[in-house]
């Protein structure tokens, strides 16, 4: 029979007291879904964001179920939007303890196109939406994690290999981990972490715009030394434990969650 854990370590684990903002949840089937839910079931309390007012249900079918005090539009194309957010959580908080990006985009045309095709407009919205949001976002937190905090940011593998399909993003998500590798290394001082999580295929909505995104599924479900797909689950488990008190010696890191999909050539 495995000893229990100890008190101090399983406290580590809990989340009660913690405020997070969540970005990026699109329906009950985003990853970003997962991780506000696994959030909320080790105690955290949370905000978050919509897209438009057409997108707002989907967003309210997650919220609405979790401690989810503060919801606000959260187009980072629109200016003052993100800022908006940011002033509503030190009015209302005061303090931010973690935060979840999990946004991204590119414009179809340059996304089903040869990356040296793509249009310098494409590869700068896609860029700006993807990465540079996050960097926004993380200089907005700054201020409100006195005692220090966590950004997660959500990568794929096809930021280091060439992944069939995924074409714009590979490059976009690459500047995205050099990122978050970056403002680790600046933030650390003021106790800050900086993490991102590389999933293994899962069909969420942003994944249904990239062309045979279910062959690629099915691929590495079957060729994973797991031989099964990731749950959104299973991110929200990872994300859960880097915002814990357990990972506060941990930072600058790509995780993948991906059932061993990334020790494949």
């Amino acid at each position: 029979m495995p000893a229990p854990l100890a008190p101090a370590l399983a406290g580590m684990f809990d989340l009660t007291g913690k405020r997070g903002l969540v970005l990026g949840i699109a329906n009950e089937h985003s990853i970003a879904a997962g991780c506000a839910r696994a959030f909320a079931a080790c105690g955290a309390t949370l905000a978050a964001t919509y897209l438009n007012e057409k997108s707002k249900p989907y967003v309210t079918a997650v919220t609405d179920t979790l401690p989810c005090e503060i919801l606000l539009p959260g187009d980072v194309r629109e200016p003052g939007m993100l800022e908006a957010v940011f002033a509503e959580i030190t009015r209302s908080w005061g303090r931010l303890d973690f935060l979840l990006h999990a946004i991204a985009f590119a414009p179809r045309d340059d996304l089903h196109g040869r990356v040296v095709d793509c249009s310098a407009a494409g590869f700068a919205s896609a860029m700006d939406i993807s990465c540079h949001s996050f960097l926004r976002a993380a200089k907005l937190a700054e201020p409100l994690m006195q005692s220090g905090g966590t950004l997660l940011a959500v990568t794929f593998y096809g930021s280091e290999r060439v992944v069939a399909h995924y074409n714009l993003m590979g490059p976009v998500k690459a500047a995205l981990e050099s990122s978050v590798r970056y403002a680790a290394a600046e933030l650390g001082a003021k106790g800050i972490r900086v993490h991102a999580i590389s999933p293994g295929p899962i069909m969420t909505r942003a994944a249904s715009g990239i062309e045979r995104f279910d062959e690629l599924l099915a691929r590495t479900s079957a060729t994973a030394p797991e031989n099964q797909p990731v749950t959104i689950e299973d991110v929200g488990g990872l994300a859960a434990f880097l915002v814990s008190d357990a990972a506060k010696m941990i930072t600058g890191t790509v995780i993948p969650v991906d059932g061993g999909q990334h020790l494949l050539a």
